[in-house]
């Protein structure tokens, strides 16, 4: 059975993970960085390096190609990301990136002729960014983002995407060619690592991704009333922020009531005027609402607004929110999960089957072509931090799942 080397792909994480190196002990690597055109610098040249045909469209995404034998049309794709958060690890997205580079070392090493093309990709700025526009490459790529609302977007120092775009030879003007591609792209498969503790929990090294879950996210604000913080009587107050926080924890009992895997969270907090002596007038903050069934999600919603309105009404302040983000759960390929699922199988990898807690670009793909994930367990769960760690061994095995996977997809679908 042909696999890939190990040795050889954990030099090449350890080597990645030099282009952004911080103080902290992590990476930090955004995209559009001098960090981040380095590293495209080093990806394209290891792809043109092993023969493929390489090409950056529009919105910067990197494409390589290795050519099949011609007897079935359209591609099969595998990629990641390269980019990373502030202070982040050395796997996500880029073990997913260098898994689908090793993959395809190994299938011209074999001289493995497929029959369909083979396709890596690097997706340009997956992760949160400045210019607000989380999976921006894949996004872009399947048309979810319109030319109008990239050619607006600006970063916090006022720079226009169009001109970063520029910088790692992207073409905003190019955006629309992107729409001929898309059609070749038949297959979607994306490795990545799990980001939590199911795989640990259960001791399973891999994980199938049957779904993605949906988001929601408003962003709320609490009206209540500054004033002295010494003069104002306790009775007298209209304190915005202890409102804020009864909310807050309305949102982690409902959810913790909740028996799925629905998760809810309060991360982020601007209190007005953030004074020592001044009782808090206004409270922004953002909610979000994750979990794999719309009609869940939705009803969760109903119930923390009920609470939070008999929260603000006992409190006589007033409260209001504005939709940020409503993205449904997403499904992937049944077909595609069930190869996976027997290529593991055969070869006795133990596995589970889960949802995928976090948005990639696979959710994206999905539009588009036949996707689905391979999740790498995470040592405690941890990921965005420097602690973040995947074993050799566990990569081993997802990165052979996904190999074999391939070869198994070229042959089974025309």
């Amino acid at each position: 059975m042909v696999q890939i080397q190990l040795n050889r792909l954990v030099e090449d994480l350890e080597s990645y993970a030099t282009y952004g190196q911080d103080e902290r002990g992590g990476i930090t690597r955004p995209s559009f960085s001098s960090e981040d055109l380095k590293v495209r610098i080093r990806f394209i040249k290891e792809l043109q390096d092993l023969g493929l045909e390489v090409s950056i469209d529009g919105i910067a995404n990197i494409w390589g190609k290795l050519r099949g034998n011609g007897k079935k049309k359209g591609s099969i794709v595998i990629g990641s990301h390269l980019d990373t958060v502030p202070n982040g690890g050395k796997y996500d997205g880029a073990l997913g990136t260098l898994v689908a580079k090793e993959i395809i070392r190994t299938i011209i090493e074999k001289d493995l002729t497929l029959d369909h093309d083979l396709e890596i990709v690097s997706f340009t700025a997956e992760e949160s960014n400045d210019f607000g526009l989380s999976t921006l490459g894949s996004r872009a790529f399947v048309g979810r983002l319109s030319e109008q609302e990239l050619r607006k977007a600006t970063d916090s120092k006022g720079l226009l995407l169009s001109e970063a775009l520029q910088t790692v030879d992207g073409d905003i003007d190019r955006i629309p060619e992107m729409a001929a591609i898309r059609d070749d792209k038949k297959v979607f498969v994306e490795l990545h690592i799990e980001q939590g503790k199911r795989l640990e929990s259960n001791d399973r090294p891999v994980a199938i991704i049957n779904s993605l879950v949906g988001v929601y996210r408003s962003k709320v604000t609490v009206i209540g009333e500054a004033n002295h913080s010494g003069t104002t009587m306790m009775p007298h107050r209209s304190d915005a922020l202890t409102a804020a926080s009864e909310m807050i924890l309305a949102v982690e009992h409902i959810c913790a009531e909740d028996k799925t895997d629905l998760v809810g969270t309060v991360g982020k907090l601007e209190v007005q005027p953030n004074a020592i002596n001044i009782v808090p007038g206004q409270v922004d903050f953002v909610l979000e609402i994750r979990g794999e069934c719309q009609e869940r999600m939705e009803k969760i919603v109903g119930k923390i607004e009920a609470e939070w309105t008999e929260i603000i009404a006992l409190r006589s302040l007033q409260w209001k929110q504005s939709i940020l983000q409503q993205q449904e759960p997403t499904k992937l390929d049944k077909e595609i999960v069930t190869i996976l699922q027997g290529v593991a199988n055969q070869m006795s990898i133990p596995y589970m089957t889960l949802p995928s807690m976090a948005v990639h670009d696979a959710a994206h793909m999905s539009l588009i072509s036949k996707s689905a994930m391979i999740f790498v367990k995470s040592i405690d769960g941890k990921s965005h931090c420097p602690e973040e760690y995947s074993t050799p061994e566990d990569i081993e095995q997802a990165s052979n799942v996904m190999l074999q996977g391939i070869l198994a997809i070229d042959k089974l679908f025309d």
